[in-house]
């Protein structure tokens, strides 16, 4: 049945973080009306705002560097499984991003007159500019908030959330979306839409990103009919801040100080050892993260962890001078945590991070259906099996401004036909029948959720977790069938089913895609597949056949062009 929209826009974007606010701006500079919609403030939540650390530059400022230097270093990390067309596109577009910023007002660090920068695991090279104490990613944020804000094309909207995209005949022409001021539901029509939620960390019980991203873009897509690509592939991050509390500080926030200072990793017995798993460390943080969370974790499991389950990070080798140049004022804010780094170590351990798998897109970010397109990490591939330090912001703002200015130039500005109507489907997750639900109940599933994907669908897997883990993910969805009727102001209770809805889809496609992959790559680890065997050094490819989970194994793509 077709209904005519109740807004009209020729390009949306869904998700108002780095990715969808740069797809806005490039949208707007084509000429194109955008609709900027966040389920949170927009430009205040996803990832962007919260990376504190490094963007991964082939700059050429602190040494020489080209752009296939950083795309030799990016296929490497990836583990034989990055799309080259995507993986080149981030590395021979991301100065030109970083250029761009700058000239917008992003403060880069500098050394003289030239963009400081520094070495980060798995770079060969001083390659990744930063943003001074621990400052990247908000300020990243800033200067796009401040250029959207100025950008009279770009209409922001927060606080609602799009729950389902809708077609005209073939072609995706718009969304359903929920107001969370008073659960009204409208429908928005577009010439092109683009997805730019962000990632799925939320699905994990520890996260290093902002809790709001329970990856609704991979499941607005998927359930409308596009592929997804590497979906078992979730990097954890190695070192994240375990013990003692950490009050008001990323738990990330380690890294850079780790390998530019070399602070010691070693086991609950005092031993260094990356040494043992295939890496060498001698004080800098040389490894790659999957390799990193490898050895953490596999030390915990042999009983040589620290007495809060992970390992020790210790500064205390370095003079207090040298601590306090590095550190800054962040110095400040850890001794008021209790923490004093000339005198304690800290216990860190692997945290959910990122996501290399998504959408599975073309080089012009189009997804496989017509009229939707994808940026930042909403989108597959461009990773492999294992993300490269550095890249995200970098894949964020070059996938955003190729998604922006994609769409807007097949959306056919100013005569969006989706104003006639839009098609609003059966079946979904948005047609449920509407009944009391005990929210309460929706907040303990999610709960139970987290912790079944961290211990069945974590950084160690195996068939019995795996199969324990689909078990329970399809017992929840269909326990959770109806939506709560909404009450009016603040419809918290009906956004809270619709996030569960949409991160029990893409748990079962991450629990599906690591059972079918059997093999250890990456950030894919095995118990009962150790070793990484050839037949699998392929793309898996997801998609909802007749209602249900389709796995394929494709060839990966050998050359950039």
């Amino acid at each position: 049945m077709k209904q005519k929209p109740d807004l009209v826009t020729d390009v949306l974007v869904v998700g108002a973080g780095g990715a969808g606010m740069y797809a806005a701006l490039a949208a707007a500079d084509e000429g194109a009306d955008v609709l900027l919609v966040d389920k949170n403030v927009v430009g205040r939540g996803g990832a962007t705002i919260m990376a504190q650390m490094t963007v991964a530059a082939a700059l050429g400022d602190a040494e020489p560097d080209s752009w296939e230097a950083h795309f030799d270093d990016t296929l490497k990390a990836g583990r034989g499984l990055c799309d080259p067309v995507l993986a080149q596109l981030i590395c021979r577009s991301g100065p030109e991003r970083i250029r761009e910023l700058q000239s917008w007002g992003t403060d880069w660090a500098k050394d003289g007159d030239s963009i400081a920068q520094v070495v980060a695991p798995g770079h060969d090279r001083r390659r990744c500019c930063y943003v001074d104490f621990l400052n990247t990613g908000p300020a990243v944020a800033a200067t796009l908030r401040k250029r959207v804000a100025r950008e009279p094309r770009i209409r922001r909207v927060s606080n609602v959330a799009v729950v389902e995209l809708l077609r005209n005949d073939s072609k995706i022409c718009g969304a359903r979306s929920i107001s969370l001021a008073d659960g009204a539901e409208h429908l928005i029509g577009a010439g092109a839409v683009v997805i730019a939620t962000g990632g799925l960390t939320k699905l994990y019980a520890r996260t290093s990103a902002s809790n709001n991203m329970a990856g609704e873009g991979y499941a607005l897509g998927l359930n409308a009919g596009a592929q997804l690509v590497d979906m078992e592939f979730v990097q954890f991050f190695p070192i994240g801040h375990l013990a003692p509390r950490l009050v008001g500080m990323d738990p990330i926030m380690w890294d850079p100080f780790r390998y530019k200072l070399g602070g010691r990793l070693t086991n609950g017995q005092g031993e260094e050892f990356i040494h043992r798993y295939g890496a060498e460390d001698g004080g800098r943080y040389s490894a790659t993260r999957d390799l990193a969370t490898y050895a953490i974790t596999s030390e915990v499991a042999a009983g040589r962890g620290t007495p809060s389950g992970g390992a020790y990070l210790s500064f205390k080798h370095l003079p207090p001078e040298t601590l306090r140049e590095a550190f800054g004022p962040v110095i400040d804010r850890l001794l008021r945590n209790g923490i004093d780094l000339g005198r304690d170590a800290v216990e860190v351990a692997p945290i959910a991070h990122y996501h290399m798998g998504g959408l599975k897109v073309d080089a012009s970010m189009k997804t496989t259906l017509d009229g939707l397109y994808a940026a930042g990490e909403a989108v597959g591939g461009a990773s492999g099996a294992n993300r490269l330090s550095g890249n995200a912001i970098t894949e964020a703002l070059v996938f955003g401004q190729v998604a922006g200015r994609v769409a807007a130039q097949a959306a056919h500005i100013g005569t969006n036909p989706s104003g006639t109507g839009v098609s609003t489907g059966s079946g979904s997750a948005a047609q449920a029948e509407s009944t009391p639900v005990d929210g309460n109940e929706v907040m303990r599933r999610f709960r139970e959720l987290r912790e079944t994907m961290w211990t069945d669908v974590g950084s160690f897997r195996s068939r019995a977790g795996l199969e324990r883990a689909i078990e329970k993910i399809e017992a929840h969805r269909a326990a959770t069938q109806s939506k709560p009727s909404s009450n009016g102001a603040f419809a918290i209770q009906l956004l809270d089913w619709y996030e569960l809805r949409s991160a029990l889809a893409t748990a079962l496609a991450v629990a599906t895609a690591a059972l079918a992959r059997e093999e250890s790559r990456g950030a894919h680890q095995r118990e009962d597949f150790p070793e990484s065997a050839a037949a699998f050094e392929k793309n898996q490819v997801l998609e909802l056949v007749d209602g249900s989970l389709r796995s394929t194994f494709y060839d990966v793509r050998r050359t950039g062009g």
